[in-house]
């Protein structure tokens, strides 16, 4: 058993990676539907929820189907972050997490996400600053360190377990890498294995296979995973890492009929969160992940992306269940190395 706080998890819990234009309520549910155990709302602006911005308020629903749940939120302001803390401490989500690790430029010119790696006071400052104004266990998601000469994580993660976290996940890459080359795990490991640290560490980078979430599981001990990229479009890969931590073997590929299935519930519930068109209009980028590898699929996927509502949408992905007959997918890993859009940690 892993706790966060009073939040109890599962040994070794299995986390959905917050992600910008992707974890929301529809993608969430289908995720801890298939072995997600704790599941993170796309990154909030501590500046939206203020200014009461539609898009960012939007992002502060989440369901019961989905708990446990946490919002996240980012910022660089100590008073503006307390004040957002505040905000989401009403939509009694079961905790509150930082962004200390958005890479992305536009975020780190505001001084916020990655960008406050530069300052480790400063993150420190902002961190207490949510833990005293809310009631519910605050978390951190963060990086490394800005570059290859200031991997402060370890210095990092005694101070913010000082100011009041309750739990820390690491992405294994420092800023500048953003998401090139392949994560270090071998300093989450040396926090996790600090005799200072009683916090849960929870690691992040390149995890796409079983095989692999085993391998680094034994070889850095952290508490847990958190899975991203590779649950895009495959929100299969967390019980497929379960099944095969638990037994050692690999669960064949979802079928056609689950691909489809899991699809038509995102899809429905992206229409009944967003709205007829928006709910369409978010799909769309989804449905080549769901169905990579069907032969000749581009007829298909174009007219799924062209559908101009649910029931012909939904027409086209009950349709294929006849065109596709019979047709097995390989199981192979998942990797979305060119997921520019993705802020994730």
């Amino acid at each position: 058993m892993v706790n966060i706080a009073h939040i109890q998890l599962p040994d070794f819990p299995l986390l959905l990676a917050p992600m910008e234009d992707v974890s929301d309520p529809p993608f969430r549910v289908v995720c801890k539907d298939n072995g997600a155990d704790l599941l993170y709302t796309e990154f909030i602006s501590s500046e939206g929820l203020i200014r009461d911005a539609i898009k960012a308020k939007r992002k502060l629903d989440i369901f019961d189907e989905e708990r446990p749940v946490g919002i996240q939120i980012f910022g660089g302001d100590e008073e503006r972050m307390a004040m957002a803390a505040r905000i989401v401490d009403v939509t009694k989500p079961d905790l509150l997490d930082i962004n200390f690790g958005c890479p992305i430029k536009g975020i780190v010119a505001r001084g916020a996400g990655a960008g406050v790696l530069k300052d480790v006071d400063l993150m420190v400052r902002l961190t207490q600053a949510c833990v005293k104004s809310t009631s519910l266990p605050v978390t951190v998601k963060t990086r490394l360190g800005w570059d290859d000469d200031t991997k402060n994580i370890e210095e990092v993660a005694e101070r913010l377990q000082d100011a009041g976290i309750k739990a820390l996940a690491i992405h294994g890459r420092t800023r500048c890498q953003l998401y090139k080359g392949e994560a270090d795990w071998t300093l989450i490991a040396k926090v996790k294995n600090n005799p200072r640290i009683k916090i849960p560490i929870f690691g992040n980078g390149d995890i796409n296979t079983p095989q692999k979430a085993l391998e680094y599981k034994n070889r850095y001990g952290v508490d847990g995973i958190m899975v991203g990229r590779a649950a895009i479009g495959y929100p299969w890969i967390f019980r497929e890492i379960r099944h095969y931590l638990n037994t050692g073997e690999m669960l064949p590929a979802p079928t056609l009929e689950e691909r489809v299935a899991v699809s038509r519930k995102q899809l429905l519930k992206s229409v009944a969160w967003k709205g007829p068109v928006a709910g369409i209009y978010a799909m769309r980028r989804q449905y080549l992940y769901y169905f990579k590898g069907l032969p000749g699929f581009s007829e298909v996927k174009q007219r799924l992306v062209t559908a101009p509502d649910i029931a012909t949408a939904d027409t086209v992905l009950v349709d294929m269940l006849t065109r596709y007959a019979g047709y097995q997918f390989e199981q192979a890993p998942i990797v979305l190395k060119n997921y520019h859009e993705t802020c994730s940690l």
